[in-house]
């Protein structure tokens, strides 16, 4: 007659190391998620303030005073420049 061999169950150290895989690759998963987020929330904010700037272009181009259009050209120049350091920084940091 034959012996038929019972699997043993798993022990508590396996259900463990099971669990730790399961919780780190849902880890992963919300890292790359929020990884994605982040980079269309950098998108939209950058082209938010790429779009004010030229605004603010706009609004020196149509000004009639010099000074006026000085000022407008050099803050949209300042918005420019935020945005690409902000976003190139926050970028940096979601790599």
């Amino acid at each position: 007659m034959a012996t038929q061999t019972k699997s043993k169950p798993n022990t508590a150290s396996d259900n463990a190391e099971a669990a730790a895989d399961r919780v780190r690759e849902v880890n992963e998963r919300i890292i790359e998620s929020s990884k994605k987020a982040g980079n269309v929330y950098l998108d939209l904010y950058e082209k938010t303030l790429n779009s004010i700037a030229d605004y603010q272009d706009k609004v020196g181009d149509q000004s009639q005073v010099e000074w006026v259009t000085t000022i407008a050209n050099a803050q949209a120049n300042f918005t420019r420049e935020l945005a690409t350091a902000y976003t190139s920084a926050a970028r940096s940091v979601l790599k």
